[in-house]
């Protein structure tokens, strides 16, 4: 019997640390976005194991005790209004936990758009590609999105013919765009590196070719960057 429940209790507990190493294996996030979402992760890790382990625990031991064919068949239970008030307040408290935790990431100025930033970039999506423009600097770019490190971005999101989805999975950035509407994505990226962007809403037969980079540099990269892109507006202004 002992042996038995040993086992069970190695089974649940491989079970757990399987169920739970994504979550575990997150140790330091891409952005002050991605951060947010890890840190409610791990509350409602925190909450769904302890969970996990009383249920299983209430399952096998059911299965175990009463797996005899000489136990007399139970009859059905018809009321028992104190396990269904019982059930009913443990499940308001798990769901109000999980609100209050939800809540508390998106209420965030960073997560809701509409946090104080250090530079500002326009985003378009179209049929089947992104370009983005920085206002402040005079400056585009068609084939990247380049942002400096530790520095806080807003990013204004639109699109110019269809409906797409921003969607950074490593910087934790996902926002809807829509033509003739702007959603923001305020963000800190944390640390340095290329990033793969995706449209995440289907768009059409190009869908899955519409990707570019977001491109996490140093401030003195990102200023030399910007003087390139700058110097080559001229020529070719000059050239037309």
């Amino acid at each position: 019997m002992t042996r038995n429940r040993a086992g069970v209790a190695a089974v649940l507990s491989g079970l757990l640390v399987v169920a739970s190493q994504p979550a575990l294996a997150q140790s330091t996030a891409s952005s002050s976005t991605e951060e947010a979402i890890w840190g409610l992760n791990f509350e409602l890790l925190a909450v769904a194991i302890p969970i996990t382990i009383l249920v299983e625990a209430i399952l096998f031991y059911t299965v175990w005790r009463f797996r005899s064919s000489n136990v007399e068949e139970a009859k059905p239970t018809k009321e028992n209004r104190r396990l269904e008030i019982t059930w009913t307040i443990a499940t308001a408290i798990v769901l109000l936990f999980v609100g209050i935790g939800a809540y508390g990431v998106l209420a965030q100025d960073d997560v809701s758009g509409q946090g104080e930033a250090d530079m500002e970039v326009q985003v378009f999506a179209e049929r089947y590609a992104w370009s983005f423009e920085y206002p402040d600097q005079n400056v585009s770019s068609n084939d990247q999105l380049v942002i400096p490190v530790n520095q806080t971005v807003k990013l204004n999101i639109t699109s110019k013919d269809w409906l797409h989805a921003f969607h950074v999975p490593e910087l934790g950035l996902k926002s809807d765009a829509f033509p003739e509407q702007s959603n923001y994505l305020v963000t800190t990226p944390q640390q340095t590196g290329t990033y793969q962007l995706y449209c995440a809403e289907y768009c059409g037969a190009g869908h899955s070719v519409m990707m570019s980079e977001v491109n996490v540099t140093t401030q003195e990269k990102y200023e030399s960057w910007l003087a390139a892109q700058q110097d080559d507006a001229v020529e070719n202004s000059t050239a037309e």
